[in-house]
């Protein structure tokens, strides 16, 4: 199967989660926001979270305040 095929067969789907804000990027960084959740919430602090993510994950401190700003965005539908 191309690439082509795939992204055809899954354009639909494809196109809702783009009129969402979604970028193709966002599902390397599923793991990271889950670990800021369960972090947070077991009482760590913010920097501290993000210091340690940042390790982990490879980027800087800059992108995971970006990803959790991003990933805590509310969904709402656009037009394509």
């Amino acid at each position: 199967m191309t690439l082509f095929e795939v992204l055809n067969f899954h354009r639909e789907l494809l196109n809702r989660l783009v009129s969402v804000g979604f970028k193709t990027d966002d599902c390397r960084f599923i793991g990271l926001y889950a670990d800021y959740r369960r972090m947070l919430e077991s009482g760590e602090k913010v920097t501290y979270i993000v210091s340690t993510l940042s390790d982990k994950y490879g980027v800087c401190e800059r992108k995971v305040y970006s990803i959790i700003k991003h990933f805590e965005t509310d969904c709402t539908a656009r037009a394509v």
